[in-house]
């Protein structure tokens, strides 16, 4: 296997920020939220995933969303994407899953405005009536890396200054 990557955390500055900007009554939680987080990791040799683990306690009913700011930001060889999504065992037992189907983490995000940043916006959409809890620290999405190709006919020559959206914004912040 060929290593094209690496996790780091964002700065504690950013972090600080991007947490108290969603979660205002925990901001004074974050430097030991932040003294807390682990780099993702796969748990077997044989693991395609890095587990991402939550970074607050939560519990979510049926059809509630949260935003969850990892702390990580992925750092890839061009070439390059990281795909993140909900952890198998949540997916099935709750229809837990990311609002935007599939995370995309592009090899330029990294040089985004908020460091590169990852957050993860996630809905128990349980048909059953499950309320989920998670215990800060759980596993509760994956992120496998993935090559991928372009058309030979591809002339994109712009680069991202912004984080989430930005790549569609005339401006680009």
């Amino acid at each position: 296997m060929e290593r094209i990557a690496k996790f780091e955390k964002v700065s504690f500055e950013q972090f600080t920020s991007d947490y108290a900007n969603t979660f205002p009554d925990r901001a004074a939680l974050a430097r030991e939220v932040y003294d807390a987080i682990c780099l993702p990791r796969r748990a077997t040799a044989g693991s395609a995933g890095y587990d991402f683990k939550t970074t607050v306690p939560f519990y979510l009913a049926p059809q509630e969303s949260i935003l969850i700011p990892t702390g990580i930001r992925a750092i890839m060889d061009p070439g390059y994407v990281l795909m993140i999504f909900p952890r198998s065992s949540l997916g099935f037992k709750y229809r837990f899953q990311l609002d935007n189907s599939v995370g995309i983490i592009d090899s330029d995000y990294q040089y985004a405005k908020n460091e590169g940043h990852i957050f993860l916006r996630m809905t128990n959409d349980s048909l059953a009536g499950k309320t989920l809890a998670a215990a800060q620290g759980d596993a509760i999405a994956q992120g496998i890396f993935l090559p991928f190709g372009i058309t030979r006919d591809d002339d994109a020559t712009a680069s991202r200054e912004g984080g989430i959206g930005s790549t569609d914004r005339k401006d680009n912040a």
